[in-house]
C-alpha cells in the first residue's frame, strides 16, 4: 500500500470528500458517511484526521475493512509526517487513573459485589453508566437481587458429606453460563469480550457470545482453547439475510447454541445511560455497519441498536429451524404459557430473563417465575426434561443463588454483570478469581446444604414461600446498596484525595469513594 502525508489526509476534511486514519491506515469513507449507522456528523467530526481513539472502543477491529470496498482502502500513513498530538487530560480523568493504580490487589478481593465496587471506581463515566443503568426506576435490577434473598436454604443436617467435584463446569452439566448479556467489552477494558473467552477457557464455562460484542465474532471464536464451548447470544436483524448468514457463520465456527433475544422489540429506557448522551465519541457494533438515521442523543444501548427487529413472533420458528442445526432458545420469556409454546415448537429450552433489569421495569425476575414455569412444563411430562432446558439469569451474585435456581428446576444460571466487572476491574485474570470465588462458594455451600452432586438438588432444599411476598420488610442487603443504587458520580471527583502510586488494601481504598 502507497504512503500517504497527514498533510494529504487533512485535505479531505468535508462531506464531499472524506478521509479517515485508523490504526495507521487511510481510508475514503465518503460513501458511506449517509450509510453509517450514527450519522454522518460523528465521522465528519474525524474527517481529515485520526479516528482511531473513537473507533476502538465500539467497533470490532475488522469493521471497517469488512464492510468497506477495497478500493476504498487508500494506503498507510507516512510516519514521518504524523504529528504527535498532546492529549489535554481532564482533572476526572486524572483521578480516575489514580484510582486505577490503587486498586487492591486482587488478593483482597473476596466476593462478586468486590468486582463491582472497583468497576464502579475506575471505569469512565459512560462506561459505568452503559453497563449499570437499568430502565426507568430501576426497580426490576433491583429486585432481581432481592427475590434470591427472599429464598432461604433448607439444609438436611443428616445427609453425607462426602463431596462430588465433578459438579462444576462439565458441559453439557455447566451449571454456570457466562452470558455476555452486554455488548461493547472494550468500554470497560481494551481486551473486551476475549476476557471472558479466555478465562472460560481455562475453567471450563460456557461464553454466551453478544451479538453486540465490540471484539469481532471470528476473533473470539479463535481466541478459545480446542473443546471450547460457546453460545450465540442472537439480536435478529431487521434484514433476515444478514442473520441468517450470521447464524450460519457461527454454526460452521462451532457454535453449540443459539440464544435468541425476544424480549427487545424496543429498548427501555436506560435513564442513566441517556443522560450520557454518547453522540460526540461512539462510533457502533459490527452489525450495524449499513444502517442510516440512528438516533445518537439518547446513549449507547439506543445508538447501537436500531437494526434488531421489532416484528419477531412466533411464525419466525420455523424459519429459524430452516437455517440452522443449532439448538435454539428463546432468551427473555416469561410466562407459563410462553414456555409452553416454546417446548411444543419444538425448541431446546428458554431463558428466564428481563434483560437483567433493562426493558420493562417492575418486570418480575427470573428465579420469581423459574416455579410457575417448571410447574407448566411438568404437564408436558416428566421433569426435568433432557429435551429442553430451563435458564435462568438476572441478579446472581453468589453460588447459594445458582444452588437455589437448580433446586427450583433451572438446568443453569447466566451470569452477566457480575463477569463483566470482573475483567473491567482485572482483565482476564479478574473473571478467574470469579470463576474461582463461585467455585469455592459453591463447594462450601453444597456441604453445608448436604447436597453431594448438582443431581441431588431438590426443590425441599428451598423454602420458597417468601418468593411472591413484595411487601414487608427485606433484610437490607448492604453490599449491594452501597455499590449499585444510583449516585452523582461527578460528587466523588469533588473530594480532595490523594493516592500513592501503589494498590490500596480494599478497605482503604473504598474509603478513598
Amino acid at each position: 500500500m502507497s504512503l500517504i502525508s497527514t498533510h494529504t489526509v487533512a485535505e479531505h476534511a468535508t462531506a464531499s470528500s472524506c478521509w479517515i486514519i485508523v490504526h495507521g491506515k487511510v481510508y475514503d469513507v465518503t460513501d458511506f458517511l449517509p450509510e453509517h449507522p450514527g450519522g454522518s456528523k460523528i465521522i465528519l467530526k474525524y474527517a481529515g484526521a485520526d479516528a482511531t481513539e473513537a473507533y476502538d472502543p465500539i467497533h470490532p477491529p475488522d469493521a471497517i475493512t469488512t464492510h468497506l470496498p477495497k478500493e476504498k482502502h487508500l494506503g498507510v500513513v507516512d510516519p514521518n509526517t504524523v504529528v504527535k498530538v498532546i492529549k489535554e487530560v481532564t482533572a476526572e480523568e486524572k483521578i480516575r487513573q489514580e484510582l486505577i493504580v490503587a486498586r487492591p490487589s486482587l488478593d483482597e478481593i473476596v466476593n462478586l459485589h468486590d468486582f463491582e465496587a472497583i468497576a464502579k471506581a475506575t471505569l469512565s463515566p459512560k462506561a459505568w453508566a452503559y453497563y449499570s443503568s437499568a430502565s426507568d426506576d430501576e426497580i426490576t435490577i433491583r429486585e432481581n437481587r432481592a427475590a434470591y434473598q427472599r429464598l432461604n436454604m433448607v439444609p438436611s443436617p443428616y445427609s453425607p458429606r462426602r463431596f462430588d467435584c465433578r459438579l462444576v463446569h462439565n458441559y453439557p452439566r455447566s451449571e454456570i453460563l457466562a452470558s455476555g448479556i452486554h455488548s461493547l467489552g472494550k468500554l470497560g477494558h481494551p481486551d473486551g469480550e476475549l476476557n471472558l473467552t479466555r478465562a472460560a477457557g481455562k475453567h471450563g464455562v460456557i461464553q454466551m457470545i453478544p451479538t453486540l460484542a465490540s471484539c469481532a465474532f471470528d476473533e473470539i471464536v479463535d481466541a478459545a482453547v480446542p473443546g471450547q464451548v460457546q453460545f450465540l447470544q442472537l439480536y435478529v436483524n431487521r434484514d433476515r439475510e444478514i442473520t441468517r448468514k450470521y447464524v450460519q457463520h457461527a454454526e460452521k465456527r462451532g457454535v453449540k447454541g443459539l440464544f435468541i433475544t425476544v424480549d427487545a422489540p424496543q429498548l427501555g429506557r436506560r435513564e442513566k445511560d441517556m443522560r450520557m448522551k454518547f453522540v460526540d465519541e461512539s462510533g457502533v457494533a459490527k452489525v450495524q455497519e449499513n444502517q442510516s438515521g440512528i438516533r445518537k442523543d439518547e446513549g449507547v444501548a439506543r445508538a447501537i441498536s436500531s437494526f434488531i427487529d421489532p416484528s419477531l413472533s412466533w411464525k419466525d420458528i420455523p424459519w429459524f429451524r430452516s437455517i440452522t442445526n443449532m439448538p435454539i432458545v428463546l432468551k427473555g420469556v416469561a410466562t407459563p404459557e410462553d414456555a409452553l409454546m416454546a417446548y411444543d415448537y419444538g425448541l431446546a429450552g428458554i431463558v428466564l430473563s428481563n434483560h437483567g433489569g433493562r426493558q420493562l421495569d417492575t418486570a418480575r425476575s427470573g428465579i420469581e417465575n423459574l416455579i410457575e414455569v417448571v410447574a407448566a412444563l411438568k404437564t408436558r411430562g416428566p421433569w426435568p426434561n433432557p429435551k429442553f432446558e430451563v435458564f435462568v439469569d438476572g441478579g446472581v451474585r453468589r453460588a447459594s443463588d445458582v444452588l437455589k435456581a437448580i433446586a427450583l428446576g433451572a438446568s443453569a444460571v447466566g451470569v452477566g454483570r457480575a463477569f463483566m466487572y470482573s475483567f473491567c476491574a482485572y482483565g482476564q485474570e479478574g473473571v478467574e478469581k470469579a470463576f474461582e470465588i463461585i467455585r469455592d462458594e459453591l463447594m462450601m455451600n453444597m456441604r453445608l446444604l448436604g447436597a453431594r452432586t448438582i443431581d441431588e438438588l431438590s426443590p425441599e432444599m428451598v423454602d420458597a414461600n417468601a418468593l411472591h411476598s413484595h411487601v414487608g420488610l427485606t433484610p437490607p442487603d448492604n453490599l449491594y446498596n452501597a455499590i449499585c443504587e444510583p449516585f452523582d458520580r461527578s460528587m466523588k471527583f469533588l473530594l480532595n484525595i490523594c493516592f500513592e502510586d501503589q494498590p490500596l488494601a480494599l478497605a482503604q481504598f473504598k474509603t478513598k469513594l
